[in-house]
C-alpha cells in the first residue's frame, strides 16, 4: 500500500458520521424523557499493523482489502441490559443509511473463549469530493460487562497471543460465565423494580 493515510480516510469519515448519527439515538431518548438501550458509542480505524496482520491470517490480497475486510471501520456501542442489545439491533435494521450484510449473535452463541456480543456487518456510503464510495464496516453491540471482559481478555491475548496454560484459560471462560450473570441478574432485578413500581402506581 503505497498511501496508508489516503486508503483509510474514508473509513475514519464512517466512524465519525456514525459516532455523531449513533449517539443522536441516545439523545434522543434523552430529551423525550425515556430511558436510553444506549450508554455510550465508541469507534476506531483498524490499526494499519492490525490490518497487515489480519491480511496475512486470511490470505486477503491487498487488492480485495475493501471488499474482504469489514471491520476496518469499526463502531461499538455499549449498553446497560442485555435486552438493550436487541432493542438496539431493531433500530439499527430500520436505518436507511445502512445495509446490513450479515448479523452474527454472539451474546446467546457465545464464542469458546466465553466471548460475548452482537455483530453486525454492512455497507455505508461515503460521500466525497470524488463522488459516493460504498465500504464495509462493522458495528458490535454488548453490555457494560461483557465490554468490561472483552477488553480485558484481549489486553491478555495481545500480550501472550494467546499462549497461555489451559487453566488460565478455564478461568478466563469462568469469568465470562461469571459476568454473564450478573448481567442476568441486573436485568432481573431492573424488571422486578419497573414491576413494584408498577403495582405502587396501581
Amino acid at each position: 500500500m503505497e498511501d496508508w493515510n489516503q486508503f483509510l480516510f474514508p473509513y475514519r469519515q464512517i466512524v465519525d458520521e456514525l459516532k455523531i448519527k449513533l449517539r443522536g439515538i441516545r439523545a434522543e431518548y434523552t430529551n423525550s424523557h425515556r430511558r436510553s438501550p444506549i450508554e455510550f458509542v465508541t469507534g476506531r480505524v483498524k490499526p494499519v499493523d492490525s490490518i497487515k496482520e489480519k491480511m496475512s491470517r486470511r490470505y486477503i490480497e491487498e487488492s480485495r482489502l475493501r471488499q474482504d475486510m469489514e471491520d476496518i471501520a469499526g463502531l461499538r456501542i455499549i449498553c446497560p441490559f442485555i435486552e438493550d442489545i436487541y432493542t438496539v439491533v431493531n433500530l439499527l435494521r430500520q436505518r436507511s443509511d445502512l445495509n446490513i450484510l450479515e448479523e452474527r449473535d454472539y451474546v446467546h452463541n457465545e464464542k469458546a473463549s466465553g466471548y460475548r456480543s452482537y455483530h453486525i456487518a454492512f455497507e455505508y456510503t461515503v460521500q466525497s469530493t470524488d463522488g459516493p464510495t460504498v465500504l464495509l464496516a462493522e458495528i458490535q453491540v454488548r453490555t457494560l460487562a461483557m465490554n468490561f471482559w472483552a477488553t480485558v481478555e484481549h489486553s491478555i491475548n495481545y500480550k501472550h497471543q494467546g499462549n497461555f496454560p489451559e487453566i488460565l484459560e478455564k478461568r478466563l471462560q469462568h469469568v465470562a460465565e461469571t459476568t454473564y450473570k450478573l448481567d442476568e441478574e441486573m436485568s432481573s432485578i431492573r424488571k422486578e423494580l419497573a414491576e413494584y413500581q408498577n403495582n405502587k402506581e396501581d
